[in-house]
């Protein structure tokens, strides 16, 4: 009996953490790695890569964590969560609490491998990240909350390499605001109807009738601010062509949501942001 319930404890803690669901990581990741390659001219280190890899894994575990304890009774009045481990009584909040708290520890003993800087910065980090769940609560930007927390890698990965901070890592730090804004918001349209009833706050709710014109701007200046990081770098041709059909697959994007508003349209819309970012990378 205690090999099932622990066995049934364990599956709770990989869904806690969204561990069959790595596109969170990917969209944490993304802009981290940006900033990376271009500190280091296009060549990292194995030792950056391996610390920023399995940081954003890490850290984005520990956002799911900490945002289930926080929203564990939201959650249960939603029907896209109401399943989920806290939510539904399967694991306890001093479980899942500890569960944050471990993956923490675990990705500040890999900053502890980078310089002073670095180190200083990952409070701020962890400081976002414990934010993000509750600006749902007072204000209809946790998307900007949520860009914040994803793009704070940007900012340390540019203090690893060059010990210091710069007006690049700044310029894909605020790109990735605008990203996250856009592909959460169309992430919050999935909920819009539940999150109306039980009083949550989001930019989809904020931006109403206006929202693709916003989805529209929002990546617009992410596309924008990315080209500007680029100009102060020096990137070639091949990043800004990649930069245009990116942002004409964000429009196409926000068209095919506009038509079709259903949530598994929205979800593969939110999907492809993943990929976007993965390309933008290779550029």
């Amino acid at each position: 009996m205690s090999a099932i319930i622990g066995a049934k404890k364990i599956r709770a803690v990989f869904d806690l953490i969204r561990l069959k669901k790595q596109y969170g990581t990917l969209l944490v990741l993304w802009p981290t790695l940006w900033s990376l390659f271009i500190a280091a001219d296009g060549t990292p280190s194995l030792k950056h890569l391996t610390i920023f890899i399995l940081g954003a894994f890490l850290m984005r575990s520990a956002g799911c964590a900490i945002n289930d304890v926080a929203d564990r009774n939201f959650d249960a009045r939603v029907e896209r969560t109401r399943a989920r481990p806290v939510a539904s009584g399967v694991l306890s909040v001093k479980e899942a609490f500890f569960v944050f708290l471990c993956l923490s520890a675990l990705a500040f003993a890999l900053v502890l491998f980078l310089n002073t800087l670095t180190v200083l910065l990952s409070f701020i980090g962890i400081i976002l990240a414990g934010i993000y769940p509750l600006v749902k609560r007072f204000s209809s930007f946790p998307q900007t909350a949520l860009g914040m927390a994803f793009g704070w890698g940007a900012i340390m990965a540019w203090a690893a390499v060059k010990g210091t901070v710069g007006a690049v890592p700044l310029l894909i730090f605020a790109a990735n605001i605008c990203w996250a804004m856009a592909y959460d918001t169309i992430y919050a349209l999935m909920d819009i109807e539940d999150d109306l009833k039980i009083g949550v706050k989001s930019t989809a709710i904020f931006f109403g009738a206006g929202v693709y014109k916003a989805l529209t701007a929002l990546y617009a200046g992410f596309i924008a601010l990315l080209a500007a990081a680029g100009l102060m770098s020096n990137i070639g041709v091949v990043y800004y062509i990649t930069l245009v059909a990116a942002f004409i697959a964000t429009i196409k994007i926000v068209s095919s949501i506009k038509k079709n508003p259903s949530r598994e349209n929205a979800f593969m819309g939110f999907l492809a942001n993943a990929v976007i970012g993965g390309v933008i990378l290779a550029a």
